[in-house]
């Protein structure tokens, strides 16, 4: 039950910071995140100490952050992540061998799609969340809306151009994770954990005001 106890605490926590940054300043920013209610993060492999760096966040916050690695672009590179103990895969392409290696170790996998046909692809692969890069990101959330529409089922991880002032126009176009940077990213500890809190609220109150309309 692995994957599914992962894939569910992604989905209710809903918020990741996407982290590009020095080991030091991850773990600034974990903490931030986790005073602020957010307890996921993806450590991106563009940085040479992203291993440590997840080292790091594990040795000092344990389990109150979810440790995941991002950039994964192939196989060997996702089965360090994994010897490190990520908990899930990000990714900006599909990779089939990550998709494949994932599944065997029962994480979650997010995997960059461009293109529609590319997201169904990597969905019967086993792909666990869908990232269409990069055009939601730069066209807004009426890309993730339209794809929905034909097939609403598709999960959805949306990464890039996430705030605290527009979660409500993301979840309602379908994305069911914002991975979100530069709002989680910037500051002090303190004031990412301020940040935090402000994105944990816009979740909390979508989420309220979406249920009672479903009882409505």
């Amino acid at each position: 039950m692995k994957l599914l106890d992962l894939t569910n605490r992604i989905i209710d926590g809903c918020a990741l910071a996407v982290v590009r940054a020095p080991k030091e300043r991850v773990l600034e920013i974990a903490k931030g995140i986790s005073l602020g209610g957010i307890d996921a993060m993806e450590i991106s492999y563009t940085n040479n100490d992203a291993p440590e760096a997840i080292d790091l966040v594990h040795k000092e916050l344990g389990n109150k952050v979810l440790v995941g690695a991002g950039t994964i672009l192939d196989s060997e590179t996702a089965k360090n992540a994994i010897q490190h103990g990520a908990s899930f895969l990000y990714s900006p392409i599909f990779d089939e061998g990550v998709a494949k290696l994932a599944n065997e170790y029962q994480i979650p996998y997010a995997a960059g799609c461009t293109t529609v046909t590319e997201a169904v692809t990597a969905m019967r692969a086993g792909t666990t969340f869908i990232k269409m890069f990069p055009y939601s990101g730069i066209e807004g959330p009426a890309v993730i809306k339209t794809i929905k529409t034909p097939i609403p089922w598709m999960p959805i991880l949306q990464s890039g151009s996430v705030n605290a002032e527009n979660i409500n126009a993301w979840l309602a176009a379908g994305a069911e994770v914002l991975g979100i940077g530069s709002a989680l990213n910037k500051g002090s500890v303190e004031e990412i954990a301020q940040n935090a809190k402000q994105i944990r609220a816009a979740i909390n109150g979508w989420r309220t005001n979406n249920k009672q309309k479903d009882i409505n």
